[in-house]
């Protein structure tokens, strides 16, 4: 299992834009062994715009959401909307 933590700062006037993108492409996860654990978006007290985590069955489905054609066709929407993006692996704690 791979657990993702995601930060997603939106190109300027473009957060709305970024929110239906992730619209479209977090849609795509379930074809692909993943699952959105959570997403947040800021209040506006400051970034990132949006947090992500997300999971995904292994390294290969994994790949395989990142390799879409779907989601690759949604290049250039992406690059328009948003400006940086922070991703790491995280281990959920639980007590």
């Amino acid at each position: 299992m791979i657990t993702l933590c995601v930060f997603l700062w939106a190109a300027d006037r473009e957060r709305d834009g970024l929110g239906r993108y992730e619209d479209a492409v977090l849609a795509l996860l379930g074809d692909h062994g993943g699952r959105l654990v959570v997403r947040v978006r800021s209040n506006g007290d400051g970034p990132p715009d949006e947090v992500q985590v997300i999971q995904f069955d292994g390294p290969d489905a994994m790949a395989s959401f990142m390799e879409d054609p779907r989601r690759l066709a949604l290049a250039g929407d992406r690059a328009r909307v948003i400006e940086r993006t922070e991703q790491f692996n995280v281990t959920a704690i639980t007590g």
